[in-house]
């Protein structure tokens, strides 16, 4: 059993910031690529930030020069500091997590959510 616990969703006024947090926990043997997705009401979800193992990152490019995905392989966490925030950015955020758990298979799981809403 693997969970995805997202943290740091919030209200926030348009220009500013919000730090997003995902613990993955379970057997959980490596975490090849570990991102954020967001979906606002009557959109289909998309893809916002993902980092690998490696750490090459990648992000939409609505978010480039203002989000910065991280992530500490030590605990397994993800992190999204997301900065000069616009209301376009309001959404539910999810933390997606592509790994292998303890008897080798290769999963996709997805975390409950984290409401984020930028007032303008």
């Amino acid at each position: 059993q693997v969970q995805l616990v997202e943290s740091g969703g919030g209200l926030v006024q348009a220009g500013g910031s919000l730090r997003l947090s995902c613990k993955a926990s379970g057997f959980i043997l490596r975490i090849n690529v570990i991102g954020w997705y967001r979906q606002a009401p009557g959109k289909q979800r998309e893809m916002v930030a993902t980092i690998t193992s490696g750490g090459s990152t990648n992000y939409t490019d609505s978010v480039k020069g203002r989000f910065t995905i991280s992530r500490d392989s030590s605990k397994n966490t993800v992190y999204l500091q997301m900065n000069s925030l616009k209301s376009e950015d309001t959404a539910v955020y999810y933390c997606n997590a592509d790994f292998q758990n303890a008897w080798g298979s290769r999963l996709v799981d997805w975390g409950q959510g984290t409401q984020v809403t930028v007032s303008s």
